[in-house]
């Protein structure tokens, strides 16, 4: 049974580019058994979790660090979700999960904040078994600025801030390094714009601190990145 998903709701509970947009494009064929499991890692307040929720007939772990577990559990309630989800509070990078537990992993516009290291794709698909599905949407820039960053960037985040808003390229050649999965694609997404507008028209005192580098025209060096990979 699904649940609605007003425009009011994802405005007040999103925590970047419309999430829920992401989500939709990120799983639009994602095909799971019911009884399944899927790890939403970084999941926030729950958005992508509620997506996952009507469009699979899976059991979500929705996992996160900086949303309290308890906060999402009555968010689910309210929605009546919380018979397939299960909301974490937990690091990224110390899940309290078995190996292989999961049949799929998802991750939307949270896997940039810890995983632009090598290796750590390795330690968090480690808990997806053999031929499971890796789905991450991250944002990104149509190239790779280095330290010559165009100054409307500048105007709403830190060269510290944009270290980890990499390249298509940049994402497979790091990703291309781990022995752990094989890459099927890592394109860009086709609800970019929407699901900026979205933010920025959200209310969300992040999304006004965004505004400033969009509305100079920042949005022409950015996009976003869906990457989609097998566990092998």
């Amino acid at each position: 049974m699904s649940i609605e998903l007003t425009d009011e709701f994802i405005a007040s509970n999103i925590m970047g580019p419309n999430t829920a947009l992401l989500a939709e494009e990120l799983v639009q064929d994602l095909e799971l058994p019911r009884g399944s499991r899927i790890l939403d890692l970084g999941c926030g307040k729950g958005v992508s979790s509620l997506v996952l929720y009507n469009r699979t007939p899976s059991t979500i772990f929705a996992a996160d660090l900086w949303i309290t577990a308890t906060e999402n559990f009555e968010r689910f309630r309210k929605q009546g979700a919380d018979d397939r989800i299960v909301p974490v509070h937990a690091d990224a990078l110390d899940m309290p999960f078995a190996h292989g537990y999961f049949d799929a992993l998802v991750s939307i516009d949270s896997y940039h904040y810890f995983g632009c290291e090598e290796g750590v794709i390795d330690a968090v698909s480690a808990y997806v078994k053999p031929g499971g599905e890796i789905r991450l949407a991250v944002p990104g820039m149509v190239r790779d600025f280095g330290d010559d960053v165009p100054p409307e960037l500048l105007l709403s985040w830190t060269p510290e801030d944009l270290e980890s808003i990499r390249s298509i390229a940049w994402w497979s050649d790091l990703l291309g390094r781990s022995e752990s999965i094989d890459i099927v694609s890592i394109t860009e997404m086709a609800c970019f714009e929407r699901a900026w507008d979205d933010w920025l028209a959200s209310g969300n005192e992040y999304a006004q601190h965004d505004r400033a580098a969009m509305e100079a025209g920042a949005k022409k060096h950015m996009n976003l990145i869906a990457i989609r990979a097998i566990k092998r």
